[in-house]
């Protein structure tokens, strides 16, 4: 059954009706999601990703399971485990999301002029790793393999195909209905900056991780860069070192949302989950008991923000 919407709710999300005082006045003060970005950067050692990979694709799945569907399902149960992850705040108010989503984009080819196209995955409860290696699956299959247009693409066409003076007029109009919750499903619907996190895959282009900036539209929170697979040394106590594979993931997240613990306790939960891909095989909102302090650091990743572009 769905919670009954009550004055002041949006169609996305709850209001907050009980802040403490510091998070209420922050929300007032500092109204711009994209000047309160705060950065994070954590690298994740794969020699249990890599080690699980080869087991689950050992049978040759049609598609086959791969670190970005790992980390997705990884992002998904910390944000269902850590609902402050999942807040927004419009107009000075915080809201809680009423479902938990990631987004990405799809390109149809590697080039210049590939074409790309938005994918949304809407999470539940109970879904598990191969419920969002199904889901990826779809809707790859789905633009890939045919001259398939996402919705939100196809609304914005629209108003790439007006006179200019007209489509500038509506959308500063739709810009209105979004700091209203109005803007119609239509527009939005694989909208990225409507979701919970939007990742983007750099590595793939052979990029490191860096981090992208927040945006003012919409109500996403939390932005994912996953950069290039890179051996890196492990230090050991006694000063040696081997090799192991890692990957670099550049968070950006509204630092207004929760306080620094919240933050490193959730963070350390995604890396738990990373280096335990076995957990991502339980419902996203099983719980998952681990004592951050026994926790081994991860080696720092590079911490100056570098600002890149969407895929």
């Amino acid at each position: 059954m769905k919670n009954s919407r009550r004055r002041g709710d949006r169609r996305d999300g709850k209001l907050i009706r009980d802040l403490d005082p510091l998070h209420y006045v922050t929300g007032i003060i500092y109204p711009n999601r994209c000047d309160n970005e705060a950065y994070i950067s954590e690298r994740i050692d794969l020699t249990a990703v890599n080690q699980y990979l080869e087991r689950k694709n050992a049978a040759g799945p049609a598609y086959k399971y791969n670190l970005f569907q790992l980390i997705v399902t990884a992002l998904a149960k910390t944000i269902t485990l850590r609902p402050k992850l999942n807040r927004f705040i419009v107009n000075g108010k915080f809201y809680q999301r009423n479902e938990v989503s990631a987004s990405f984009v799809v390109k149809r080819e590697f080039s210049d002029k590939g074409e790309e196209a938005l994918a949304f995955y809407h999470a539940k409860d109970g879904d598990t790793l191969e419920d969002v290696h199904d889901d990826i699956y779809r809707q790859v299959s789905v633009f890939r393999g045919s001259d398939y247009v996402d919705p939100s693409s196809n609304a914005m066409d629209i108003f790439n195909k007006m006179p200019m003076w007209l489509s500038r007029t509506l959308l500063k109009t739709v810009m209105v209905l979004d700091r209203h919750g109005k803007v119609p499903n239509f527009l939005i619907e694989t909208d990225p900056y409507y979701s919970s996190c939007v990742l983007s895959n750099v590595g793939s282009i052979k990029l490191k991780s860096g981090y992208h900036h927040l945006v003012n539209w919409g109500t996403c929170s939390l932005f994912c860069l996953i950069g290039e697979i890179k051996d890196r040394p492990k230090y050991a106590e006694d000063g040696s070192y081997t090799m192991v594979p890692t990957v670099d993931l550049g968070l950006t997240i509204d630092e207004r949302l929760a306080d620094g613990y919240y933050y490193s306790k959730s963070v350390k939960l995604l890396q738990f989950l990373l280096t335990h891909p076995d957990l991502l095989e339980k419902p996203l909102n099983a719980k998952v008991d681990f004592d951050r302090e026994n926790l081994e650091p991860a080696p720092a990743a590079p911490s100056i923000p570098v600002r890149t572009e969407e895929l």
